[in-house]
């Protein structure tokens, strides 16, 4: 039996509607692009020919005929205020620590979102139909958008699902990707208009535009933060409303996440600072939220910003240069790192002239080539990125930068981590990996070779003195004079430290390995649960993901390593050589008489003399713990240069205080 038209359409408007939800809610499309606009196409051609039948909610009917009067400034129903703002983990801290004294001790969990550098919108639905998209404005009364908001895919003409809410208010920021911008610019430049500085003053403009073709034309999307006025919704906390709000077609703030303390949103916040490279969009904070709703209501509000929620913010700096080459190096597990050599420039007091481009999917999701003009961001402390690439500057074609398929050091093919980004070379053998696994292996956290240089470690390899680890013990004072600007006394001394390397103990030897997934801690963990590396290497992978802190990626890497050829003949070499494989808390006859023992130490700040993992590792050494956050349990906190509210908690809990000299002293005088 044939559809009627009217059949067709509700059946074309749901599938639709379905794919939107798909490919801007779910991001897992499951038509291509081609198909979803044949789709598109079939809906117009129906609703041209039963015109009777066009919806007012329909996909079709995104793009206004023609252009608003004049924008219309409407009452919000329940106030945007704005949000305390903070700028180190100081103040951010001090916010947690008032909330907590204002909920009286309640446990509160909270949720992390970042806080996307757009414009904010609130957008009303009423029976599931979007009525009203209303701009911040001063808070209390913003403009009317409607007509633009409509265009953005990313929002649902009407909400999906059998149970809507009669009203939903829903607080969100209007954006623009990278990406766009780049495509937006390379057009202004077809039309010999002038290129948009960034993509937050391209979003501000575009949402207030008259003619909402135009804003259509920008390619804006929307991210879904907030609750506004609100009659039948089902949640009680924020965490389960970006659900409920993702189960009507709408899009949730991305990579947000809840945890039980605020101390571990904190922890959180340095994290997600690190992957900033990975998004597409503009982000110049996070956002901490009390996740109850009760809660936030007994918190209340002041006369500006309400009392459960805070901004941690960084200052963003940014410049335009050029892309002098794209260069690879070989890490020592062997991934393949790119990274740009930059004309330099001056960036946040520094001068920047390289910037990591992290991987091949970066490079090509970007399409860096030698040549561009790139904006180069630092935003925090973080190492400098590139945003984008400005296209429309470009003045002549540029070859598209090809990632090498042979290993630049020793030409054997390189080969992808099946379901992840890095590319790597797999030969053990490279001379590249075989140098910074040596210069790993010498560092002061890890067998603490002391006069074993960058240098030293090109000539001994390039010379085929040295292969392993193991012909490190097998070197002679002659060999070594015969290298340049080594003299008898600075052999003479190496050898002896060499020698003296041989009893660092099991947790440093394991670090000392290059194990992927293996740093100082997790040695420290693998030590202290087994004797000897003979005990280690007959543990099974389950047995040793079954360990607290160690898990199954870490156990499957250990496990690998230990039952491979080179790391089986690394670690035979190693004891025929006399490099000792117990542990030092078990070897010891009595573990207590060690300096730090049964003290819980916490480092802050930049240290002079130490690396974090290094100054950790000599901890735990010397019988300590080192932990990551200040308690009442810490005994002492080492404190570098700009150290920050750990010092402050410290000092508020009467914890000592050390320098650098004061924890050195610790340690010698036991």
């Amino acid at each position: 039996m044939s559809k009627t038209p009217n059949q067709e359409l509700d059946a074309l408007r749901e599938q639709i509607r379905y794919h939107d939800r798909k490919y801007y809610v779910d991001a897992s499309p499951e038509i291509s692009d081609l198909e979803y606009d044949r789709l598109m196409q079939r809906l117009k051609q129906l609703e041209a020919e039963h015109p009777e039948l066009v919806a007012p909610d329909s996909p079709s009917q995104r793009i206004g005929d023609r252009p608003v009067s004049n924008l219309i400034q409407v009452e919000h129903r329940v106030p945007m205020l704005s949000i305390d703002n903070t700028y180190n983990l100081a103040e951010l801290r001090e916010f947690g620590r008032r909330t907590e004294k204002l909920l009286a001790g309640e446990p509160a969990q909270w949720v992390v979102e970042l806080k996307v550098d757009g414009v904010a919108v609130a957008i009303v639905y009423e029976g599931g139909q979007l009525v009203r998209a209303v701009t911040r404005g001063n808070g209390v009364v913003g403009d009317d958008i409607t007509h633009n908001i409509r265009t953005i895919a990313d929002v649902p003409l009407r909400l999906s699902g059998p149970r809507v809410p009669s009203v939903l208010e829903i607080r969100g920021e209007v954006y623009m990707t990278n990406s766009d911008l780049v495509l937006l610019n390379e057009s202004q430049r077809a039309k010999g208009e002038p290129p948009y500085a960034n993509t937050r003053n391209v979003t501000a403009g575009s949402v207030r535009v008259l003619d909402p073709r135009i804003c259509a034309a920008r390619r804006l999307r929307v991210f879904c933060h907030g609750v506004g006025y609100c009659e039948g919704i089902r949640s009680q906390s924020h965490w389960d409303f970006l659900r409920e709000i993702a189960e009507y077609g709408l899009p949730p703030t991305p990579l947000a996440q809840r945890f039980d303390t605020f101390e571990a949103a904190v922890g959180h916040c340095e994290e997600v600072i690190e992957r900033l490279h990975e998004l597409d969009f503009e982000v110049d904070g996070l956002v901490l939220k009390i996740d109850r709703f009760d809660q936030r209501e007994r918190l209340g509000t002041t006369s500006k910003s309400p009392r459960w929620i805070v901004a941690y913010k960084w200052e963003k700096y940014e410049a335009c240069t050029r892309v002098n080459e794209i260069i690879v190096t070989v890490g020592k597990t062997g991934v393949i790192t790119p990274s740009a050599d930059l004309e330099p420039v001056q960036l946040a007091g520094t001068t920047v002239s390289r910037a990591s481009l992290h991987n091949a999917d970066e490079i090509q999701r970007k399409d860096i080539r030698k040549g561009d003009v790139v904006i180069v961001e630092k935003a925090g402390k973080i190492i400098p990125h590139i945003v984008r690439v400005e296209r429309h500057e470009r003045k002549q074609d540029l070859q598209p930068y090809v990632f090498p398929t042979e290993c630049p050091q020793c030409g054997t093919p390189l080969v992808k981590d099946e379901g992840g980004v890095y590319i790597r070379c797999p030969s053990v053998a490279c001379p590249a990996q075989i140098k910074e696994r040596l210069r790993y292996f010498a560092s002061r956290n890890c067998m603490d070779i002391e006069g074993l240089g960058d240098k030293l470690v090109d000539q001994l390899v390039d010379r085929g003195l040295v292969s392993g680890y193991a012909d490190l013990y097998r070197l002679t004072t002659d060999q070594l004079t015969a290298l340049e600007r080594m003299g008898k006394k600075s052999s003479e001394k190496l050898i002896e430290c060499i020698r003296a390397s041989k009893d660092r103990g099991l947790a440093r030897l394991l670090n000392a390995l290059s194990i992927r997934h293996v740093g100082a801690r997790g040695a420290s963990i693998l030590a202290e649960h087994f004797a000897s590396m003979d005990e280690l290497q007959q543990a099974t992978a389950e047995q040793l993901a079954e360990i607290h802190e160690i898990g199954e990626i870490i156990a499957r890497s250990v496990s690998g390593f230990l039952h491979s050829e080179h790391g089986q003949r690394a670690i035979a070499d190693l004891r025929d050589v006399g490099v000792a494989m117990e542990s030092v808390c078990r070897d010891t006859a009595d573990a207590g008489t060690r300096p730090l023992a049964g003290k819980t130490f916490v480092v802050t700040g930049t240290l002079s003399r130490y690396t974090r993992d290094e100054i950790q590792a000599l901890i735990e050494q010397h019988g300590g713990r080192a932990a990551s956050s200040v308690s009442k349990k810490t005994h002492f906190v080492v404190a570098g240069e700009n150290a920050g509210s750990k010092l402050d908690k410290a000092r508020e809990l009467q914890i000592p205080v050390l320098s650098e000299d004061d924890f050195e002293r610790l340690i010698a005088n036991g």
